[in-house]
């Protein structure tokens, strides 16, 4: 019979409730013991939830305090030597992931560590650690969460399926420990295997029957020595476990990178939302007892599954293999998507059609069970559902909702000269330097400064109507004047009002357009307790009006110092929200640009000298299969383009990356012709910095000084060296001084004495460079 099946759960809870207890413990107002109790009722609600839905293998192993790939560098013991005098356990772990800054005390020693590199899981906005190898490193295993989370609910009474991230995956993800060092990390294989053997072993012993390894770096383009990497490392645990083996890959198409598991695994777990086209490619390369994993409810978005024709997709995969050797499934783990319509009561009264088209991770794994039962018992089993099911992608489908012939006829409009700005940039710098008269090492920030609790309750019980619209206006302007007056006093030189107003860069510029709507409780974790709470893009995108002139004008009339307007741009404004899977992406992007070349040339008019148009996901959303970049690039620099191009010479544009690869798309990132770009290089170990000894970038650029993610502040001589490095590479009249992302999420007192750094180390360069001229 076919078995309906999840590969991970929304580990953050209902309503956020490991974030509350994690941020709770991290200052000090809950124990350690309160924390893992906490973590435990939040499992066995959502075990005893999936089990009430009618799934069959239920996934344990996959809840995490930070993220699954720290989760397994520390349970195997590569923990650098940097937090190895970190005695408690859990702080080391959190360590890893955050960071720790600790005065002396009579009894424990000074600590202050940087976090880990973070970046993005494949092309999705969820974070993970990168781990850290030696050439020669150790590895051992210890409490792996695995067999405690499978014990745990088998106490319970509930009998688990345990995920496990995968050895190739694990190392294939890591990077050598030591920057510039140099060796291929899969050359630790024969070292962490017989740990991954030892794992396994207690997961038999504890009971368990089948074992999920997550191997999403199958999607990836493989060398012949990774894909023997498999083979090795499958043949060694194959013959090694008792345990039936699952391993599972998603986020894009396979190819034929799963041929060495033919026979050395139990089942595979393939993607066939991103790639349905894949199934009859796939069928020959499965082994004669294997099982499919059909992964066809969409784990990464929240919109209804299309229940017939899945259904459809699996009777293909049920008729060669037999109803034996099928699983159905979310296309990955249901972390990335939010935890239940049940909690969206506005949109269900305000738009009971849109509602309609929701889905979830709860309904989603009731799609999976409707999808395996309609496969086992015939479709009249479930013909209510695929009626109800059927109706709603009908309205979706022609919806007066989603198009509006005014949006769409622009786009098809758009003039050639709309595409670029109208001079080179060395014609720009030359009008903007006159303009702006900004010193040597121009010091700025990203945009946003600290959330504070006061900013968080106005915002509330204004959204409540506890709190006028003059009240809240004035709080606002008192707010962007503190910042203000603020920077004025560290000494910045470009400025930014603080975004006080803003909730989210993404939702709240949704709340000022056409074509998006919001959810009250779709959260879903972006880094460690970070979460986010992107919009619904379900029609056509235009702008309702001006969206920032009044807050920027506002901030530009407290200073004589250039303000920049803060825009998020047009790739960021769709990867970073649920976006609508019915139309091309490169038509919504264009939307999105049209919308953001107004209000950029309305900041112009509104005489602001600097606006910064934001694409921090544009890597992000970059193909995992380099076959398909080119298409990808072409249409999302040009969305950028779009956005900033219909204004003068002497207006400064700024865009802002962060966490990406940028070496992996340099070419785009010229393309982009932004006059100054600022980007994460803190964690990079210079990376970022090499590029620059081979290929050219001739407009400007403020490598990122400091990691915001973290609490830590460093040091005046840390941020020195940093910038002394970052010198080797680029132009003086290049260069600017930065932190690496917005400050959002930070304290004011570490935001204060982290800027205050900043500045000073600019101060200093300007002094030695005029004393060496």
């Amino acid at each position: 019979m076919v078995v309906a099946t999840n590969l991970g759960f929304p580990y953050v809870g209902a309503k956020r409730e490991l974030k509350k207890l994690v941020e709770s413990y991290w200052s000090a107002k809950t124990t350690e013991a309160e924390l893992r109790q906490g973590v435990q009722e939040i499992q066995a609600k959502h075990w005893k939830l999936q089990q009430a839905q009618g799934l069959e293998h239920i996934p344990s192993g996959d809840y995490t305090l930070w993220d699954r790939v720290l989760d397994t560098a520390h349970q195997f013991g590569a923990i650098p030597a940097r937090y190895q005098n970190i005695s408690n356990p859990l702080d080391q772990y959190f360590a890893m992931g955050r960071g720790l800054q600790k005065p002396a005390t009579e009894t424990t020693p000074k600590v202050d560590v940087p976090a880990m590199e973070m970046k993005k899981w494949f092309d999705t906005n969820y974070h993970f650690t990168v781990p850290e190898f030696e050439i020669d490193q150790a590895f051992t295993l210890q409490n792996p969460r695995a067999v405690e989370q499978f014990k745990t609910a088998k106490a319970l009474g509930i009998q688990t399926r345990p995920v496990i991230v995968g050895p190739v995956s694990f190392l294939k993800l890591g990077k050598p420990v030591k920057s510039g060092e140099q060796f291929d990390t899969l050359s630790l294989l024969p070292k962490v295997l017989p740990l991954y053997v030892e794992l396994l072993k207690q997961l038999a012993e504890a009971g368990a029957e089948w074992v999920q390894i997550d191997e999403p770096v199958l999607i990836f383009d493989l060398d012949a020595e990774t894909k023997l990497a498999f083979e090795r490392a499958y043949k060694t645990l194959k013959a090694a476990s008792s345990l039936k083996l699952l391993v599972a890959a998603y986020f894009g198409r396979v190819e034929n990178n799963i041929y060495p598991l033919k026979d050395l695994v139990d089942g595979l777990h393939l993607d066939f939302v991103r790639a349905p086209q894949e199934l009859e490619q796939v069928l020959p390369l499965i082994g004669e007892n294997q099982v499919l994993s059909l992964g066809l409810v969409d784990g990464r978005n929240i919109w209804i599954n299309n229940l017939e024709q899945s259904i459809q997709l699996a009777e293909k995969a049920v008729a060669a293999l037999g109803k034996d050797r099928i699983f159905v499934g979310p296309s990955c783990s249901l972390a990335h998507s939010p935890f239940s319509t049940e909690f969206e009561t506005k949109i269900e009264k305000a738009n009971p059609e849109l509602f309609s088209w929701l889905s979830f991770s709860v309904q989603k794994c009731k799609e999976i069970v409707t999808i395996a039962k309609a496969l086992n018992e015939g479709r009249d089993a479930v013909k209510a559902e695929l009626a109800a099911n059927a109706a709603a992608v009908e309205s979706r489908r022609t919806s007066p909702q989603t198009t509006n012939k005014e949006v769409r006829e622009r786009v098809a409009q758009i003039p050639a000269s709309a595409w670029k700005r109208a001079s080179p940039f060395p014609v720009r710098r030359e009008a903007q330097v006159k303009k702006l008269n900004l010193p040597l090492y121009p010091t700025t920030t990203i945009g946003s400064f600290p959330q504070t609790k006061e900013i968080r309750i106005a915002r509330q019980k204004h959204n409540k109507g506890e709190l006028s619209d003059a009240d809240y206006d004035a709080f606002i302007k008192a707010q962007m004047k503190e910042v203000v007056d603020f920077q004025e006093k560290v000494g910045l030189d470009v400025l930014v009002h603080g975004e006080p107003e803003r909730n989210d860069m993404v939702e709240h510029f949704g709340h000022l357009l056409y074509g998006y709507d919001f959810t009250q409780n779709g959260w879903v974790v972006s880094y460690g307790s970070r979460c986010v709470k992107p919009p619904v893009i379900f029609g056509d995108v235009s702008r309702r009006g001006p969206m920032t002139i009044d807050e920027i004008k506002y901030a530009q009339s407290l200073t004589s110092k250039p303000m920049k307007g803060m825009l998020t741009g047009p790739v960021t404004m769709m990867k970073w929200a649920f976006v609508r899977d019915d139309i091309p992406a490169k038509d919504l992007c264009a939307q999105v640009g049209l919308a953001l070349r107004d209000e950029v040339d309305d900041l112009e008019a509104a005489g602001i000298p600097c606006i910064q148009v934001d694409e921090p996901a544009i890597r992000e959303g970059l193909p995992i299969r380099r076959a398909d970049w080119d298409a990808y690039l072409e249409w999302s620099v040009a969305c950028f383009r779009l956005s900033t191009s219909g204004i003068s010479d002497e207006t400064q544009i700024h865009t802002h990356m962060c966490y990406s690869d940028f070496n992996d798309i340099f070419d785009a990132i010229v393309a982009l012709d932004a006059d100054v770009i600022t980007i994460e290089n803190s964690k990079s170990d210079e990376k970022l910095l090499k590029i620059f000894e081979t290929k050219q970038y001739t407009n400007e650029i403020g490598p990122g000084l400091y990691d915001i993610h973290s609490p830590r502040v460093p040091s005046v001589e840390e941020m020195k060296k940093r910038f002394a490095d970052m010198l080797k590479y680029i132009p003086d009249h290049l260069l600017w001084a930065n932190p690496d992302c917005g400050l959002k999420t930070r304290q004011w007192p570490e935001t204060e004495a982290a800027l205050v750094n900043l500045v000073e180390v600019a101060k200093y360069f300007r002094s030695l460079k005029a004393q060496q001229a």
